[in-house]
């Protein structure tokens, strides 16, 4: 993908001073994660990681969300082959995030939720709006996270705040996260662009050399997601997604997702 293409779902912008920025371009979905949105994102950060002008990159959304989780309309219609398909090109898009030259900053500016949130989890530093809402929902769709987000939250903020929003799968703020440590820094609505460009543009204007080696060191003091761990989680996460409870969790979602489209409502 090059520089400054508008893809239908994806847009991948190259500043003069070396900041890309990518952004997640399904506004009216709430950016929600789908096929062809993650592969879109997989190829914009190998590209990314490639081109030598690239200094950092920005990983935000387009619209009042930077990402809603995954596209439940296919992920409800998926099989089970295509389930674990869908998976396993998530699991390739947390690996190009960390194993990724560049540093990667995660631009929260609202909704962040699922494989949203793990996307923010897996980048190097993590900015948000005041007031964003951020969790790991799928345990109410009787479902488990699937990107490594309980390890990733769990090497953030520890074993028991991981836990806790998971288990309950309540909603965490930019401010709660930023009292954790999760969210490096916190900024007001009205200057949320200007600071991350102005963030964005300092590391930038570093040595690059000395940035990705400081990334890449700090990154190797830190365990790894561990992929026993991983596999388990893939292994557990299928079979919930194949339960009467988890189907039946979705479509009653689904439903009542429909209903306030369209002006009916139904029990939240």
């Amino acid at each position: 993908m090059n520089p400054d293409e508008i893809h239908p779902l994806l847009l991948d912008q190259r500043s003069p001073d070396g900041v890309r920025t990518i952004t997640f371009n399904r506004p009216d979905q709430l950016n929600a994660m789908n096929r062809a949105l993650m592969s879109a994102l997989i190829s914009a950060l190998a590209a990314a990681n490639a081109d030598p002008a690239t200094r950092v990159v920005v990983l935000t959304g387009a619209g009042r969300a930077f990402m809603a989780g995954a596209d439940l309309k296919e992920y409800a219609g998926q099989t089970r082959g295509e389930f674990d398909a869908f998976q396993a090109l998530g699991r390739q898009l947390y690996a190009v995030i960390e194993g990724n030259a560049k540093p990667v900053v995660a631009a929260i500016n609202g909704h962040c939720f699922g494989g949203g949130f793990e996307i923010a989890l897996a980048s190097d530093l993590i900015l948000a709006v005041a007031g964003a809402k951020c969790g790991l929902p799928e345990i109410n769709l009787a479902l488990i996270p699937g990107g490594g987000g309980t390890q990733r939250l769990a090497q953030r903020a520890g074993l028991g705040r991981a836990l806790d929003a998971a288990m309950t799968g309540r909603v965490l703020t930019a401010e709660e996260l930023h009292g954790w440590g999760v969210v490096s820094h916190v900024y007001a609505a009205e200057e949320f662009s200007a600071r991350v460009a102005d963030y964005a543009a300092a590391l930038a204007a570093r040595e690059p050399a000395p940035l990705q080696a400081l990334k890449r060191i700090a990154r190797a003091s830190v365990p790894a997601v561990h992929p026993a761990a991983m596999a388990a989680e893939n292994e557990a996460l299928g079979r919930f997604f194949a339960s009467p409870e988890g189907r039946a969790k979705i479509e009653e979602f689904m439903a009542r997702s429909a209903g306030r489209k369209t002006g009916k409502g139904g029990a939240r």
